[in-house]
């Protein structure tokens, strides 16, 4: 009886933890979005040029290593802004590149809405089957260095339609990222909700500027 009684309040403690990891999680994300949202309206109005590719991966990087050391203290919340910030200085030169596009408005909105819906339908379909998505581990790291070899060929060759290819594969690994982490939330892998956050944000950014490029070279202006 004993027994019994210890599992069942472990079970209680174990999904009282999830929900907490959730709420704040979820939480935490929708503050970083829209900072970062209002960074990239900041930087896309001021017109600031893209920057340098090294600095760009110094700085995400950077940063994300350094949110990952903090994560278990207050200091985690304000890297993780800074982080998120600075993600958002890079959208905004991305933006104006779009809106100087004929039907740049529309490739925005369009990226917008189905970056929403993909992340809303996806994390529902986890929240109310409650699955667990472990099994996507190794596709996660197949597909990482595959979309990386793509990228550093993109950068040598010149093929026809592989900027499409890598934009389509950014997509199916940004889902794929996104049942993975939140599965990991509601099945106990993942309790530290700022790095939980950070996953779902830069899944949610590369999908979004994944979709920007895929309807844009669809628009036939790109």
């Amino acid at each position: 009886m004993q027994e019994r009684d210890y599992v069942l309040n472990h079970s209680q403690a174990d999904q009282l933890e999830v929900s907490k990891v959730l709420r704040n999680t979820y939480g935490l994300l929708a503050i970083t979005l829209a900072f970062s949202g209002l960074v990239a309206f900041l930087s896309q109005r001021a017109n600031v040029p893209y920057p340098n590719f090294f600095v760009v991966l110094i700085g995400f990087y950077g940063l994300f290593f350094l949110t990952y050391k903090l994560r278990d203290s207050a200091w985690g919340l304000v890297s993780t802004l800074a982080l998120t910030g600075f993600m958002g200085y890079t959208l905004g030169p991305i933006l104006n590149r779009y809106l100087g596009m004929a039907n740049g408005a529309e490739v925005i909105s369009s990226a917008f809405s189905m970056t929403a819906l993909v992340f809303f339908g996806l994390s529902a379909y986890v929240l109310t089957t409650r699955k667990d998505m472990s099994f996507l581990s190794g596709f996660i790291t197949a597909g990482f260095f595959v979309l990386l070899a793509a990228v550093l060929a993109s950068f040598f060759f010149q093929i026809s339609g592989l900027q499409l290819a890598i934009s389509a594969g950014f997509v199916l690994f940004s889902s794929v990222c996104i049942l993975f982490q939140t599965s990991a939330i509601i099945h106990g892998g993942e309790r530290n909700y700022i790095m939980a956050t950070i996953s779902l944000y830069v899944s949610i950014y590369n999908l979004f500027i994944s979709l920007l490029q895929i309807f844009g070279i669809m628009g036939g202006d790109d």
